[in-house]
């Protein structure tokens, strides 16, 4: 299966994967064609051996197509979309309503508000720093909108699935009256 995969804000590549047996793929990465054995060795943890190498990678799914991998010691934030998803992603543009909520996906300590109550932010734009793994985590507003609530401070130490912050989009513009 063909997949289109690209780190946040970089260039998207086209990665091949074919299942060769039990634990065996084939991973074709920019014409490099290399056999792999993944096994899962934990919840969120897959142990790779590769050309008599061994790497751990963790990888958590952030929504549909999306995944936070760790590798190396090196976080990436990568969006993956098979043929079937990428014509659909193309041909409907989703937007979201109302307040969004952003909430932990792993546990982690808070280092830093970048924004607070009360501040504009744009989508993508980071609003709390999140230390997982021995990693900081920008994690940013979901939409354009103003900050309405923190649900934590600097220092704090979360759980997954905690609340850190919600986003209220800016209110809708109303039309001009006519004349």
């Amino acid at each position: 299966m063909k997949y289109q995969v690209s780190e946040k804000g970089g260039e998207t590549r086209t990665v091949e994967l074919k299942e060769l047996g039990e634990n065996r793929y084939e991973v074709t990465l920019d014409g490099r064609t290399v056999e792999v054995d993944a096994a899962r060795s934990g919840r969120t943890i897959y142990s790779i051996l590769e050309d008599g190498r061994q790497f751990e990678v963790i990888i958590d799914e952030q929504g549909a197509h999306g995944f936070d991998v760790l590798v190396g010691g090196q976080l990436l934030h990568l969006t993956a979309l098979d043929e079937r998803s990428q014509l659909l992603a193309s041909s409907v543009k989703v937007t979201a309503s109302g307040p969004q909520r952003v909430e932990a996906e792993m546990p982690g300590k808070v280092v830093k508000i970048v924004a607070g109550v009360g501040t504009p932010v744009r989508e993508g734009q980071g609003v709390v720093i999140l230390e997982a793994m021995k990693m900081e985590n920008e994690i940013t507003s979901p939409i354009d909108g103003v900050v309405t609530e923190l649900g934590v401070a600097e220092g704090q130490t979360v759980e997954g699935g905690a609340l850190l912050f919600v986003v209220e989009p800016p209110p809708a513009q109303d039309a001009p009256a006519a004349s």
